[in-house]
């Protein structure tokens, strides 16, 4: 049986590293996913605000780890092959969608109505409303709650070790397997994922108060 020394708390590190660009892709490609359901969430089209809503509905009712499953064993199931990696970025980017769509459209719907008005009266398009006068004051709004659910989307990034995937969480449990020295090893795991998510946890605070502080002068 091993001991837990250098090599093996190196080995976690590295996996943190993992989870970092998991979290940074899935964060990036919802981002974009999650910014067009918000704008077609706010459509004048009908259809279109039915589908966003739809799909907002369908993947916040399930748990992620079922669109983990059915990512990577479904598509698998079909014949479709899909790398751990592949599956989890789809997947964890599915679920950050999902969510930031709707975080998105409450900031954009919190801009008092006035504004759109101004706009109009300055005969904007809803284009160049959007651009020049909602959405600078939409991201102000929403910032602290995105950052705050970026500190969430870090740590379900643990779920992705279902797949096989050697994130921060499984690079424990594969270390514990080796030498049955779980308090040494889960509070090191503990202690990245700390480091990761405390600052975000202050920044997301620190935001609210300002943001707080601007909308109340």
């Amino acid at each position: 049986m091993q001991t837990f020394g250098w090599p093996e708390a190196l080995f976690i590190l590295r996996s943190a590293g993992w989870t970092l660009a998991l979290t940074a892709i899935a964060f990036f490609i919802g981002s974009i996913i999650g910014g067009a359901f918000a704008i077609m969430r706010l459509s004048r089209l009908r259809w279109l605000r039915r589908f966003a809503s739809g799909y907002i509905l369908v993947i916040q009712s399930i748990p992620v780890l079922m669109v983990l499953f059915m990512s990577y064993y479904g598509l698998s199931a079909l014949g479709i092959e899909l790398p751990p990696f592949l599956a989890a970025s789809a997947s964890l980017s599915i679920y950050v969608s999902a969510y930031l769509a709707e975080i998105w459209r409450g900031s954009i719907e919190s801009v008092p109505r006035q504004q759109w008005e101004g706009s109009a009266s300055l005969a904007h398009t809803t284009a160049q409303t959007y651009r020049h006068v909602i959405l600078p004051q939409a991201v102000r709004i929403s910032l602290p709650p995105t950052v705050g659910f970026l500190v969430q989307l870090v740590k379900n990034t643990s779920i992705v070790q279902v797949v096989g995937f050697v994130d921060l969480m499984r690079a424990g449990m594969l270390v514990n397997n080796a030498t049955y020295q779980a308090f040494q090893i889960f509070t090191l795991v503990g202690a990245i994922y700390f480091a990761i998510c405390f600052p975000l946890s202050r920044l997301s605070r620190h935001l609210e108060k300002v943001m707080n502080a601007s909308r109340s002068h």
